[in-house]
């Protein structure tokens, strides 16, 4: 909310400095994040009186101006706006003079004649392009009443009244209006705002016999029209279009500009009809019949649906309640008649409408947020009588009101003894009944007690609490006494699951991988990829976005989405790991998700080691197997850990994946990502691997035992075997370990070789076995029986052959 200062000061006396309220603001609750002069910077900036325009004779779109500046002679500045012509009132800056952007004019020549300085746009003085009128958006603005020549534009600009820039919460929508803001900075000064009460003249025909309207489904609580007569459309007066640009609002005509500035006074949005453009002469508040279609007024075509609250004119949409008005019944230059209507519409359906279509607007967010419900009336009242003053039109007798609603304050009781209780405070009654005097709210003390009667424009404040905050803030949070709360101190303790996390974190970050937060969200087809669990999803009912839309049910759409975004910033060498939770449902009935820790990583392009001596190479499945397993091995899991070849996964590289079991539980999965789904972000080839943390978590630890060093020499023997393609790297070792016997210690694959020299279908893996007797010295006896059981046992169960 852009406050003015100048404004603020009609309504009471400001003479703090505008750094300094600034200041006192943001310290009673409301934060406000910058305070700005426009004309900060700038200097030798006037009023011109264009006196002679002629089109300069080397160029098609330069012209010579003759420009009265308040000096004894003309200035000829050469201007090349399409918009310039004798007789205007304009911007210059005068030579040596500095305009926006710390830009210095200074006299010059322009296609060989002299350009004693320039003639300027809103833009180049510092106004966003935002709230330029569209009139002058592509020229120079152009005074609509004559000034003085050499006058100093900045006070006429209104580019000298400073503009708070406050931060309003949602729970104080109060202050989207001038009035608020004027109740919440006099409560503060100890100052209370006077405001003059809007007087309307009718003198036009009885309403009744010009519209009738009607509230249907209760899609409006409160809703109120009145009809100004014999208008006359044309640019509004400077002062109100200061107004609007010094708050953000891009100036129109008179009748759309009346309704901008009531709103910004208070709080209160309002439309224009003209009513020459409603067929039926009715207006119909109503919820849209589903297929409906409404042009709104920037043009955009929409398709209605029944949750949308929409003004007709008794058959056809007309207007989007509380977002935007439609395009066929614009106020434009031929408008005589207007409708103004001011209401109050139901806060959700607002928010989903303008959500749906995008067509965010201020009306909109103060519908959303809640309005005073009391100043409807008056705000429609005001908006009348500006009609009267700055469009020369009648007023119609009466208002039409088909839907009203009874607006009373809201009673809270509370003791002394409670503010003081939760404040830690001994205030007097009398000072807390001055507080809440301050703040304009009616209060009767006995013996203590407080009732507190709250008008409506603090819609806000409905309990204790709410009370309470109200004297913490204006009493000053900075005045609260300083204590430290009671309480038993216990020791504290990672639980299981954060003591698991904290260990992943640690032991991949050790492994070289950097750690992505990803999005919980994602969007329906991510939401589907990398499962190894069966689950439906989990949609939103109302998303913000698409793409943000269903919980996931996976970490690694996320990881591969942080790894397209670095591949996009010309990244392609990426190591990253993930800890996050998925949520799974078993059932589409089911209400809520179960949420499982995960843990993720992802490799692509080149790995370097961690050591500085250490080369690149090209990731691959041994190299994350390998993270995986030092990742594992410390755990001391009481289970196997065994790796199977596996297709389930469309989005993995066939053939390149293996689900990891834990026992005969999945734990989960290794492998490389499908290279169509690399070579659509243009990504290397990229190895990934997904873990359920909550088995690790519940799965049977190996207590660790402490032992003395070994006394006695092991043994080793190397055996090369002969297998069939299809054999695993598991089976063998599982074959070896259960006819190994008691003094096998240890069973290490070292080569693994196919090729053409071996027969087709077969591989040659090659083990070194470890025996150990840790209470006396092997014998060459016992060694060469374990290992002819083994080696019997291998060609039998395996069809090995021993090389």
């Amino acid at each position: 909310m852009l406050v003015s200062y100048k404004w603020l000061n009609e309504y009471l006396p400001v003479t703090e400095d505008p750094i300094k309220l600034a200041d006192q603001i943001s310290r009673t609750g409301i934060e406000t994040e910058e305070v700005f002069l426009r004309e900060q910077g700038m200097k030798k900036v006037v009023v011109g009186h264009v006196l002679k325009s002629e089109p300069h004779p080397n160029s098609d779109h330069l012209h010579i101006c003759q420009v009265d500046v308040g000096e004894s002679e003309p200035y000829q500045i050469v201007c090349g706006a399409p918009n310039v012509a004798a007789g205007q009132y304009v911007i210059v800056a005068l030579p040596n003079s500095w305009i926006a952007d710390h830009t210095k004019i200074k006299k010059s020549k322009m296609r060989g004649e002299v350009s004693m300085g320039m003639i300027c746009a809103l833009q180049e003085i510092g106004f966003p392009e935002a709230v330029v009128p569209k009139a002058y958006a592509n020229g120079i603005y152009v005074f609509n009443e004559p000034h003085t020549p050499g006058e100093s534009v900045f006070p006429l600009l209104g580019m000298d009244d400073p503009i708070l820039n406050l931060d309003i919460t949602p729970n104080r929508a109060d202050t989207l209006g001038m009035h608020g803001a004027a109740w919440e900075i006099g409560a503060m000064l100890n100052e209370k705002p006077q405001f003059t009460k809007p007087t309307v003249t009718e003198t036009g025909a009885p309403i009744d016999d010009l519209l009738t309207a009607k509230v249907a489904d209760d899609a409006s609580l409160s809703y109120h029209l009145r009809i100004v007569q014999n208008v006359h459309i044309h640019e509004s007066p400077l002062w109100l279009q200061v107004r609007l640009w010094n708050a953000g609002v891009r100036p129109i005509n008179n009748i759309v500009d009346i309704t901008n500035y009531v709103m910004l006074e208070y709080g209160q949005p309002l439309h224009a009809f003209d009513y020459d453009k409603l067929k039926n002469k009715e207006i119909l508040v109503r919820h849209a019949q589903p297929g409906e279609t409404l042009t709104t007024l920037d043009g955009n075509d929409h398709e209605l649906v029944a949750q949308d609250i929409v003004i007709t004119d008794g058959q056809d949409p007309i207007a989007l309640a509380g977002v935007m008005g439609g395009l066929s019944t614009e106020v434009t230059e031929e408008t005589k008649t207007v409708v103004f209507e001011a209401a109050v519409f139901p806060p959700t359906p607002i928010r989903k409408t303008a959500q749906r279509y995008n067509l965010r607007s201020q009306a909109s967010t103060r519908f959303e947020k809640g309005i005073n419900k009391a100043d409807v009336l008056t705000a429609l009242d005001h908006a009348a009588q500006l009609a009267e003053q700055l469009a020369e039109a009648n007023t119609a007798k009466g208002v039409l009101s088909p839907a009203n609603m009874d607006v009373l304050p809201v009673v809270v009781d509370i003791s002394i003894d409670r503010i003081n209780h939760v404040l830690g405070t001994t205030l007097s009654t009398d000072t807390v009944r001055d507080i809440f005097g301050r703040l304009g709210f009616g209060v009767e003390e006995a013996d203590g007690l407080f009732t507190v009667s709250i008008p409506p424009r603090r819609w806000d404040i409905s309990i204790e609490a709410d009370l309470i905050e109200e004297v913490a803030r204006l009493y000053g949070y900075d005045n609260l006494p300083s204590t430290l709360p009671e309480a038993t101190t216990t020791v504290a303790r990672f639980t299981p699951i954060q003591k698991l996390i904290r260990y992943s974190k640690r032991s991949l970050l050790a492994a070289g991988l950097n750690e992505a937060i990803s999005y919980a969200l994602v969007n329906e087809d991510e939401a589907s990829e990398f499962m190894q669990e069966k689950s439906v999803p989990t949609h939103l009912d109302w998303p913000m976005t698409k793409d943000h839309a269903v919980l996931r049910q996976s970490l690694l759409p996320g990881l591969i989405d942080d790894l397209a975004y670095n591949i996009a910033h010309s990244v392609k060498d990426v190591a990253l790991f993930e800890q996050g939770r998925v949520f799974l449902k078993d059932h589409e009935k089911t209400v809520r998700p179960r949420e499982v820790e995960y843990l993720a990583g992802l490799i692509s392009g080149q790995w370097q080691g961690r050591a500085w001596e250490t080369t690149e190479q090209p990731a691959d499945f041994y190299l994350v197997k390998g993270i995986v397993e030092n990742y594992l091995a410390p755990l001391h899991l009481a289970d196997p850990i065994r790796y199977t070849a596996t297709d389930q996964y469309s989005e993995m590289h066939p053939g390149r994946t293996a689900n990891i079991y834990l026992g005969d539980q999945l734990l989960g999965f290794i492998g490389e990502v499908h290279p169509a789904r690399t070579a659509a972000i243009n990504a290397a080839d990229t190895f990934v691997f997904q873990l359920n943390l909550d088995i690790i978590l519940a799965a049977k630890k190996v207590a660790l035992m402490a032992q003395d060093a070994p006394k006695y020499p092991s043994v080793t023997r190397d055996i090369a075997l002969l297998l069939p393609e299809e054999v695993t790297n598991a089976q063998v070792l599982a074959t070896i370990r259960a006819h190994g016997g008691e003094f096998l210690q240890n069973v290490q694959l070292f080569d693994v070789y196919k090729g053409e020299k071996l027969p087709a279908g077969t591989q040659s893996l090659a083990y070194t076995l470890t025996f150990l007797n840790p209470a006396d010295t092997l014998k060459e006896t016992q060694v060469n029986a374990d290992f002819s059981r083994i080696s019997e046992q291998l060609e039998k169960q395996l069809h090995a052959q021993i090389r």
